[in-house]
């Protein structure tokens, strides 16, 4: 019992931390930096929740917050003014990456970006960039297999998820809105006269 009331009130606190920072319209019309853009930024196509914003937001937030560790959540939100993405939803996929999500996804994409480039097929002979690398040290392996390893699994796994968070929101959207149309039809009939 006290562990249900205390865990009740971490999220009430969490909720509340959050409704007090999460920015208002009001709050970005205000905004200095935000000024010159603000009007766009602020249009209400980009915050209403309709079946195309948000399947659009999600993909735009998994792309950004993939490809874009540091600055995911702006570029999310600046992405999303010309394909019409809700905003709220494209900045909260974002959040997906995070750091309890980095190391698995730097992992998974290196060793996807490995298997695109085909980097673990045997080559007769001694291979030239083995033989190199061997010389150079970490930097060169770093540089020459490593980073462009991981760049190319990022933008296939970023591609990937965006794909599936699209058909998966849509999917979800469907789903929803069939319950809602179900339980209005069930009311309806209940409340006719037999």
């Amino acid at each position: 019992m006290a562990d249900a009331a205390a865990s009740r009130g971490i999220w009430a606190r969490a909720w509340t931390y959050a409704r007090h920072h999460i920015p208002t319209r009001e709050g970005i019309e205000r905004n200095r930096f935000l000024r010159p853009v603000a009007h766009r930024i602020l249009h209400p196509v980009l915050w209403r929740f309709t079946r195309r914003s948000v399947p659009r937001g999600v993909a735009l937030g998994v792309v950004s917050g993939i490809l874009f560790p540091f600055v995911h959540a702006p570029v999310a939100a600046l992405s999303a003014l010309p394909v019409r993405a809700n905003v709220p939803v494209a900045v909260a996929t974002t959040l997906l990456h995070n750091p309890l999500t980095s190391v698995p996804l730097y992992f998974s994409a290196y060793h996807v970006g490995c298997w695109v480039l085909h980097w673990d097929r045997a080559v007769p002979g001694q291979p030239i960039a083995s033989n190199v690398a061997a010389h150079a040290g970490w930097f060169h392996t770093l540089v020459a297999q490593v980073g462009p390893a991981t760049i190319v699994g990022l933008m296939v796994i970023s591609a990937v998820l965006a794909a599936v968070g699209y058909v998966g929101a849509g999917l979800v959207w469907r789903v929803r809105i069939g319950r809602k149309w179900r339980r209005r039809t069930l009311q309806r009939q209940m409340q006719e006269p037999v």
